[in-house]
């Protein structure tokens, strides 16, 4: 499997990461089988994907009974069990990162997403996430909300990896970008060394497809549906070239800092009627990550067609944009409803994570 599809992108620059994390998959060896077989050198999760894990099977019922011995805050129970597993792929990631210089081999654990906009909030448990964990491979993930620019820069000044999460829009990914400088050059002022911090914008990509869609239905142009999510993230792509080069990004990478990279998050295609590894076909390129679901790593597997594709059509992909403005489509109220939308997907999730502790709590307390 040395020669599979998804090593293939690998050989093309881009990283091949996967977008779950479960206790069963550490166990039983399926994260290393994917390694392997699949070219997997990084995680990311979420609230939604620890839920899941959590709800399904017996895996976290021994320390959970350990656990509530000591401790009966939901939330705290939950970290508990999820830095369990966040600290362990950590360590069974780390060769990757060694060798990869601190591009890959990341874990990613996400702040409560109740904090989304409250900035110190965000700030004070990133920074406990990271010394809990202690490892040079963990990514705290912060979202990219107004509230979370200052937090993501803050991290950062203070040399901590962060991974950007829920960037939907050009224009908060270029906020983005200018936090990560902002907070690299505060860090040399202070006498840091930004050869060590880590980060990625982790930009939003079917989704943008699914509410756009909806739209374009409401509004009588089906013809441009499926558009504009990979138009959105190769003009992401070019912006990335631009505001990674020039005089005030050079002076950071002659001290050491390394750029950061878009990842393309929700990867996976939600309309049954696109080719289901479309929106990972479309966006090969170096510097770049792209983290899957696991059964779209299995058909890209099976079927997808490897090649640059990333910077291929930026012309069309500029036409698009101008086509759906034609076509009455607010790009802007997309990707704020978007935004808004995500925070709380991921609050129900965690909210919905806490309740089912709760529930597995009462079922294991001892009597």
């Amino acid at each position: 499997m040395a020669n599979s599809p998804l090593h293939q992108v690998s050989q093309l620059g881009q990283s091949v990461w996967i977008d779950s994390l479960s206790r069963g998959w550490l166990k039983t060896g399926e994260l290393t089988r994917m390694m392997d077989e699949d070219a997997v050198v990084g995680v990311t999760s979420n609230p939604t994907i620890f839920q899941k894990a959590m709800s399904e099977g017996e895996w976290y019922d021994d320390q959970l009974r350990e656990v509530i011995k000591r401790e009966n805050d939901p939330k705290e129970i939950f970290l508990e069990l999820a830095m369990a597993d966040i600290e362990e792929a950590c360590d069974l990631f780390r060769p990757a990162w060694d060798e990869g210089k601190g591009k890959d081999g990341y874990i990613s654990m996400e702040v409560d997403p109740n904090f989304a906009y409250e900035t110190e909030a965000t700030i004070e448990e990133a920074v406990r996430f990271h010394d809990w964990v202690e490892r040079p491979n963990l990514y705290v993930k912060i979202p990219a909300t107004a509230p979370g620019l200052p937090a993501i820069e803050e991290m950062i000044a203070r040399g901590r990896n962060i991974n950007v999460t829920l960037i939907f829009s050009l224009q908060r990914h270029a906020e983005v970008a200018e936090a990560y400088i902002r907070g690299l050059e505060r860090l040399l002022e202070a006498g840091g060394d930004p050869a060590n911090v880590g980060s990625v914008a982790s930009f939003f990509v079917s989704r943008v497809d699914t509410e756009a869609d909806r739209r374009l239905d409401e509004v009588g142009h089906p013809e441009l549906k499926g558009k504009l999510a990979i138009a959105n993230a190769k003009l992401a792509f070019q912006a990335y070239k631009q505001i990674f080069s020039g005089e005030r990004w050079e002076a950071l990478a002659a001290k050491g800092a390394s750029k950061q990279w878009c990842l393309w998050a929700s990867t996976s295609t939600k309309n049954p009627e696109y080719r289901d590894v479309m929106y990972v076909e479309e966006l090969i390129g170096p510097e770049t990550v792209d983290t899957m679901p696991r059964e779209t790593i299995e058909a890209f597997q099976e079927h997808g067609k490897v090649a640059l594709t990333l910077e291929q059509d930026v012309d069309e992909a500029k036409r698009v944009f101008e086509q759906l403005a034609e076509a009455g489509i607010d790009y802007d109220d997309v990707t704020l409803t978007l935004e808004r939308e995500g925070v709380q997907k991921f609050i129900d999730s965690f909210t919905e994570l806490l309740e089912g502790i709760k529930a597995k709590r009462g079922e294991l307390a001892p009597a």
